[in-house]
């Protein structure tokens, strides 16, 4: 086993240490198989409606019951996580990959170009994420893809933030300054030497915004400007529950407790992330662990 691998292998085995980021870890991991598989796993189909098995409780058949319609909830619960996740998935990878982009330019090259991109980046950050996503789903319309854009556009600023901040603290290492001395391409640079020195805070930042992205998704659809009916959402599930709230329960409380459960999972491992990777951290929690 290389250096590399032995490395990665006391990350995970540091990371999985903490109970708290084992059990995050694990939830999401569900999460995953389901997204992956909810087609197939679902008793029900989403859309099937049986009306008189209307708002009918939660029981041997209808585990999460019944909405106004006799449509199976934990079947639409199902194919609702995993449409929130592609969306979230989609739209973070968009404003990873932009983002990044950005702010290593900017935060490698410097001057007048820096001075831009922050200003641009600035004015951004002055509008809450939310609104700005309202506004862009507003003008695009409603939609599945319009909602991935939206969600992408009002995160671009964060990651380039990220990743200006970790570019100009790499930038004036030692080995940087040599090989710009010896004239290697500034692509070549930023591929070998920044890149890979900057992934820690990148990957962190990677998990808490897949569950912002979730959160901001549910919001939209709650406002009916996410996805779509018929095709199932937790964040619409919530919405048609309201009028239902004292008669079935359990149409708003279950897709509600999917959001809480998924979002918590993503943060508390987003934490664990941060921990291992920060170079104090790591070592607090290497010499707690050797102690015990």
């Amino acid at each position: 086993m290389t250096v590399t691998e032995q490395t990665r292998v006391a990350s995970w085995r540091l990371l999985l240490s903490n109970p708290v980021t084992a059990v995050s870890a694990a939830v999401l991991v569900v999460v995953a198989v389901v997204a992956l598989t909810a087609q197939w796993i679902a008793p029900f189909g989403v859309n099937d409606i049986d009306v008189p098995s209307a708002l009918q409780g939660p029981g041997g058949t209808h585990w999460f019951g019944t909405d106004e319609l006799g449509r199976d909830v934990f079947s639409r619960i199902l194919v609702a996580i995993q449409a929130s996740l592609r969306v979230a998935v989609v739209s973070v990878a968009l404003a990873a990959v932009v983002g990044v982009t950005i702010g290593v330019v900017a935060g490698y090259r410097g001057g007048w170009l820096d001075t831009i991109v922050m200003r641009v980046v600035d004015v951004m950050f002055a509008f809450p994420v939310l609104l700005l996503a309202l506004a862009i789903v507003a003008i695009l319309g409603p939609g599945v893809t319009t909602t991935m854009l939206a969600i992408g556009i009002v995160y671009i600023p964060i990651f380039a933030r990220v990743a200006r901040a970790s570019t100009l603290g790499v930038r004036v290492e030692p080995y940087v300054a040599v090989s710009r001395t010896m004239g290697t391409p500034s692509g070549f640079i930023l591929r070998r030497h920044i890149l890979p020195n900057i992934a820690g805070p990148l990957i962190v930042q990677l998990s808490l915004s897949l569950a912002f992205a979730i959160l901001a998704e549910a919001s939209l659809s709650f406002l009916g400007l996410g996805i779509q009916p018929p095709q199932p959402s937790l964040g619409r599930m919530i919405y048609d529950a309201q009028g239902f709230v004292t008669l079935a329960w359990w149409m708003a409380v279950f897709p509600g407790a999917a959001i809480f459960v998924t979002v918590l999972a993503f943060n508390l491992f987003g934490d664990g992330l941060r921990d291992v990777l920060d170079p104090k951290q790591r070592t607090l929690m290497e010499a707690k662990r050797t102690r015990q």
